[in-house]
């Protein structure tokens, strides 16, 4: 008998309308998650190893600090026009061969 795997996943992670204020507050406790994270793995790859090579967690806290600045620019640009945001957040997660 043959056992099906399931090898992908979607998680609705937001899903909602926000005012500029609750947009930019989830937007960025989300980015600083994510920023967190790399920071802990760059000390974690470090220990014991003080010459290990961290390019990528380096150059994604870059990225994602570059995205947190263009999210709140966006938003405040919004701000004045009273208007809702819309996000929409899915995380789909795959098997990888």
């Amino acid at each position: 008998m043959e056992t099906l795997v399931k090898t992908d996943q979607k998680i609705q992670l937001v899903d909602g309308s926000f005012t500029a204020s609750e947009a930019l507050d989830v937007i960025t406790s989300l980015l600083d998650e994510k920023i967190n994270f790399h920071k802990l793995q760059r000390i974690s790859w470090c220990e014991g190893d003080r010459d290990a090579n961290t390019n990528y967690p380096d150059g994604r806290i870059q990225e994602l600090e570059r995205e947190k600045v263009i999210a709140k620019d966006f938003i405040n640009s919004v701000r004045s026009e009273g208007k809702r945001l819309r996000i929409d957040g899915i995380l789909n997660i795959t098997l990888e061969n």
